[in-house]
């Protein structure tokens, strides 16, 4: 059994499985829909059952109404523009000839995570889970480096997009985090579904009005293709509830770590579903991987 302390692995592992699942919907809704308005789907379609989690919660914890401070509303705005910008950079990357590189610097969003933490939260990590951050970041990133497909290791462009959207990804799940711990006097679960409900909302406002006003048809696409959105945004708001709750328990760094088993489940997808077969490179990436993401739970 885990004590309420231990939660939030399970509820990490939950969510890294939820969110690949609501990628693999997004993905096949992006050529009718595009790259942007396959990513409202998530806030769109996510914020309604966002608002029916919350109902729920408050049912069954008994919660009253949250009353957040006025620090409340700075960490929420962090935490849904940061990742809304860094989602917009990952378009970049998508474009970018040295994708493959920027990809590598994303991954360095769980240091930053752990830097931001202790800055702007003073967010605590012993000796062992920084070295474990540090070892399963290295991992991934020898995982998806490829040999002999991009040179550019060097070039500025994919160095600056990768650093800069991984440090938005990290200062999102820190806002987001910074919210959650302001909400006092209800449960942890009522106040990392509250923040959800309202960081979904924010976004969905934004990519909304920046939709109606430089692409309406693309609103008009998402309005018709309602029924696979829906599922879509049912997983996003699923996946998302997850990754709420385990930040509610510990530090974001923790989390966005220990959530790069994602890369465990898409090599394994490789390897028994396309019999893609693994290099010694991506073995040793994957070892320190399993490495680093132990020395997490364990300690």
């Amino acid at each position: 059994m885990f004590a309420t302390a231990s939660l939030w692995i399970p509820f990490t592992v939950v969510a890294a499985a939820g969110q690949v699942a609501r990628n693999a919907m997004q993905r096949q809704l992006t050529g009718p829909l595009g790259t942007w308005g396959a990513t409202n789907i998530r806030f769109l379609f996510g914020f309604p059952f966002a608002v029916l989690f919350f109902a729920a919660v408050l049912i069954f914890t008994g919660d009253a109404m949250p009353s957040p401070t006025v620090a409340f509303w700075p960490w929420l705005l962090l935490g849904a523009l940061c990742q809304i910008v860094a989602t917009g950079l990952m378009l970049v990357a998508m474009n970018d000839r040295s994708f493959v590189v920027t990809t590598a610097y994303l991954k360095t969003e769980a240091i930053q995570t752990a830097i931001f933490g202790f800055i702007f939260l003073g967010d605590h990590l012993t000796t062992l889970r920084v070295a474990a951050i540090v070892i399963a970041t290295v991992g991934v990133v020898i995982t998806a480096l490829r040999v002999g497909g991009d040179k550019a290791f060097a070039d500025w462009h994919p160095t600056v997009i990768g650093l800069v959207s991984a440090a938005a990804f990290a200062l999102s799940a820190n806002g987001y985090r910074g919210a959650i711990i302001t909400i006092e006097g209800v449960s942890f679960v009522t106040a990392a579904t509250y923040t959800l409900m309202f960081g979904l909302f924010v976004q969905t406002l934004i990519l909304t009005a920046y939709l109606l006003a430089r692409a309406p048809d693309v609103l008009k696409g998402i309005l018709r293709l309602w029924q696979p959105s829906l599922l879509a945004g049912f997983m996003g708001a699923f996946a998302s509830q997850f990754w709420f709750l385990a930040f509610a328990l510990t530090a974001a760094a923790n989390v966005r770590t220990l959530a790069l088993i994602e890369v465990l489940f898409a090599q394994g997808v490789a390897y028994y579903s396309f019999k893609q077969p693994l290099s010694p490179r991506e073995l040793f990436g994957i070892a320190l991987i399993v490495i680093g993401v132990g020395l997490l739970v364990a300690f």
